[in-house]
C-alpha cells in the first residue's frame, strides 16, 4: 500500500501543475464510473483532424509565420547537416566541391545515418542492456534490438511498418523489433511476482501511449487522468492488448522478444487505484476513446490490430507526435514544446500549420523517413544562417573526438563494447559489472555500440545528459555545469585525443606553425582558419613551447584548446 501511495504521488507530480486539473477520480469501479468524452473534450488542438495547409513546400509554410533569413555559408551548412544526419563531423572529402544535394544523398545512404538516428529512437524506447533496480543484471541479447533499429533505419523501412513491428513484429514474422516492448526496467528478484508483472505491463502500456500517441497515459493507471480525457478504464483496455505477452518465470529475466501465451494468462481487468492486489471489473482490449479513428470491422483485438490503428494515416496523435519529434531533432526544439505530451499539460505548437503540414507529409512521402529528412535539410528554412546552437550530445561528442583524431573504429553491429571505467567508479561495482572488452580497438567504436547499463551511464554520457532509461525520454535535458568543462579539459580521454591529433599534425608538418594551425582548424572545426586565428595560434605556440618545454607539447595544448572551444562542442 505504501508503494502504491508513492507511485500515486509521483504520477500526480509528473502530470504537472500548470493547467487546471480535474478532481482526482479513483473509483472502486472505474468502468461503471467512467466519464463519457464530450464534444468539449475534443476541442483541444492535438486531437482535432489535421488542418489542410495549401502550400507548395515546407518553406512556403514556414514563411506564413516567420521570414527566412539568408543562407549559411558552405562550411557551416556542411558541418550542420553532417552532424544532423550522421552524428559525426564532416571528413575532408565532404568539404570538397560536391554539391549540397549530393552530400545529403550520400549521408542518408551511409551506415552512419542509422547509427546516429537509432539513438533518438532508443531514448524513446527506454533502451538499456540491464534490468536496473538493485542488482541491475545484464540482458545478454538486448543488443539485437538495437542492431535491428539501426538496420531498419538504414534500409528506410517505411515508418508505419517500423512502429508496427515494434508492437507486433512477432505476429508479422519479425521477432527482434518487439524488444521495444520489453526494453524497460524490471525486478526479477522481487518477492511479489504478481506485482512485478503488474508494474512491467503498466510501464509497457505507458510507454506505448507516450511514444506512439504523445500522451501521458501513465497518469491514468491509478485514477482518471486529471487533465486529459483518458480514463483509468482506457489505460487498462490499452494494457489488455499486452496481457498475453508477459508471463515472466519466477525470478527469471524477461526475454529479449515477446511471445503470445494462451494458457495461464490472468483476465484483463482494471486495477483499483492501480494496486496489483485490487483487481476490479474485467475489460477487453480497446483503443483509447479520444482517438478519432475506429477499428476495422471484424478485426481481431490483438497487438497487430493495435499497431495498425496507431500507425493509421488518420491517427492524428501519432502523426503529430512523430512530426514534432523529427523537427526537434533537426532544429533543436520541437514545434509543440513537450514532445511527450500533446495533451492539455503540453504546450500548443508555435506554428500549428507547419506541424500539421509535416504530419501529413509523412504518409505522403510513403512513410519514408529519409525522404522527410531530405525535404527538411534541403529547405531554405534549415539552410538559413540563423544560429541553431545545438550542443553535441555525449555520444556525439565522444564519437567526434575519436573521429577528428583518426581513431574511430567504424565496425558495425554485434555485441556491445564494455569500456574501461575510472577506479573511483569500479571500486563501487560488483565484479561482473566492471568487465572490460579485451580488444582495445573495440574501445574506439561508435558510442551506439557501447554497453548501455541502466544504473551506470558512461561518465561522459551522464555529464552531457544522457537519459537514465528508467522511462521513455522524448527530449533530453541540456544542462551546463562546471564538471562538463572540467572533464573536457582534464580527462585522460580528451587529453589522449588531443595528443594523438597533435602527433599526426607534427609528423606531417614538423614544426611549421601555419600548416599545423590550418589543418587543426579544418579537422576540428570543419572550416578554414581566419587570419586572426592564425596570428593568435602562432603566438600561443611560441609562448606555450617555452612553458611546456617542447613544440610538440605546445601543439598538443593547442589541440586541447580547440576541442574545448564552443565551435567544436556546438553546431550552428
Amino acid at each position: 500500500m505504501k508503494r502504491c501511495g508513492i507511485v500515486l504521488a509521483a504520477l500526480v507530480l509528473s502530470c504537472g501543475v500548470a493547467a487546471k486539473a480535474a478532481a482526482i477520480r479513483a473509483s472502486n469501479d472505474p468502468v461503471k464510473d467512467e466519464r463519457p468524452i464530450t464534444a468539449k473534450d475534443r476541442e483541444h488542438w492535438a486531437w482535432k483532424p489535421l488542418t489542410k495547409v495549401e502550400a507548395a513546400d515546407l518553406d512556403a509554410v514556414v514563411a506564413m509565420k516567420t521570414p527566412i533569413e539568408k543562407e549559411a555559408d558552405a562550411a557551416t551548412l556542411i558541418r550542420r547537416v553532417t552532424f544532423d544526419l550522421t552524428g559525426l563531423p564532416p571528413s575532408a572529402s565532404q568539404l570538397s566541391n560536391e554539391s549540397y544535394e549530393a552530400l545529403v544523398d550520400r549521408l542518408l545512404a551511409s551506415q552512419r545515418y542509422g547509427e546516429h538516428w537509432a539513438q533518438w529512437w532508443l531514448d524513446l524506447a527506454r533502451f538499456a542492456e540491464s534490468d536496473g533496480f538493485e542488482y541491475d543484471a545484464t540482458r545478454e541479447r538486448a543488443w539485437q534490438y538495437r542492431d535491428w533499429v539501426i538496420e531498419a533505419l538504414n534500409k528506410d523501412l517505411p515508418f508505419d511498418q517500423f512502429v508496427q513491428q515494434q508492437i507486433a513484429g512477432d505476429l508479422m514474422g519479425a521477432e527482434a523489433p518487439t524488444g521495444f516492448l520489453l526494453a524497460g526496467p524490471d525486478m526479477p528478484d522481487v518477492n511479489n511476482q504478481i506485482e512485478r508483472r503488474h508494474i512491467f505491463l503498466n510501464d509497457m502500456t505507458a510507454t506505448v501511449g507516450t511514444v506512439c500517441l504523445g500522451l501521458t497515459f501513465g497518469c491514468a493507471q491509478c485514477h482518471e487522468h486529471p487533465y486529459d480525457p483518458i480514463s483509468q478504464a482506457d489505460f487498462y483496455r490499452l494494457r489488455a492488448f499486452f496481457d498475453n505477452t508477459v508471463l515472466p518465470k519466477e525470478r527469471k529475466q524477461i526475454g529479449p522478444m515477446v511471445r503470445v501465451f494462451h494458457e495461464g494468462v490472468p483476465a484483463s481487468v482494471v486495477f483499483v487505484r492501480g494496486e496489483s492486489k485490487r483487481p476490479g471489473p474485467a475489460v477487453e482490449p480497446a483503443f483509447p476513446r479520444i482517438g478519432l479513428t475506429k477499428p476495422a470491422e471484424g478485426s481481431k483485438p490483438d497487438r497487430l490490430a493495435l499497431a495498425k490503428w496507431i500507425t493509421s494515416g488518420e491517427n492524428v496523435l501519432f502523426l503529430r507526435s512523430m512530426a514534432n519529434r523529427l523537427w526537434q531533432q533537426h532544429f533543436g526544439k520541437p514545434l509543440a514544446g513537450n514532445p511527450g505530451d500533446l495533451g492539455h499539460q503540453g504546450e500548443a505548437p508555435t506554428h500549428p500549420e507547419l506541424l500539421d503540414w509535416l504530419a501529413a507529409e509523412l504518409p505522403r512521402q510513403k512513410w519514408s523517413l529519409k525522404r522527410l529528412h531530405k525535404l527538411i535539410v534541403m529547405s531554405r528554412a534549415y539552410r538559413q544562417a540563423v544560429p541553431q546552437q545545438k550542443r553535441l550530445t555525449g555520444e556525439m561528442l565522444r564519437d567526434a573526438l575519436l573521429s577528428v583524431s583518426g581513431q574511430l573504429n567504424l565496425k558495425p553491429s554485434g555485441p556491445s563494447v564494455r569500456l574501461p571505467l575510472p577506479p573511483e567508479i569500479t571500486s563501487t561495482l560488483l565484479k561482473k559489472q566492471i568487465e572490460v572488452t579485451t580488444d582495445p580497438t573495440e574501445h574506439r567504436r561508435r558510442s551506439i555500440y557501447t554497453f548501455a547499463r541502466r544504473n551506470l551511464r558512461h561518465p561522459l554520457f551522464e555529464l552531457f545528459d544522457r537519459p537514465d532509461a528508467q522511462a521513455s525520454c522524448s527530449r533530453r535535458n541540456e544542462s551546463t555545469t562546471a564538471p562538463q568543462a572540467l572533464t573536457m579539459l582534464n580527462s585522460d580521454f580528451v587529453n589522449e585525443t588531443a595528443a594523438h591529433l597533435a602527433t599526426t599534425l607534427t609528423s606531417k608538418h614538423g614544426s611549421e606553425a601555419d600548416p599545423i594551425l590550418t589543418e587543426a582548424t579544418r579537422i576540428c572545426l570543419s572550416r578554414q582558419a581566419t587570419q586572426n586565428e592564425l596570428n593568435a595560434g602562432r603566438l600561443f605556440l611560441e609562448k606555450q613551447t617555452a612553458l611546456a618545454g617542447s613544440f610538440a607539447e605546445a601543439v598538443r595544448d593547442y589541440c586541447l584548446a580547440l576541442l574545448n572551444s564552443n565551435a567544436f562542442v556546438f553546431v550552428d
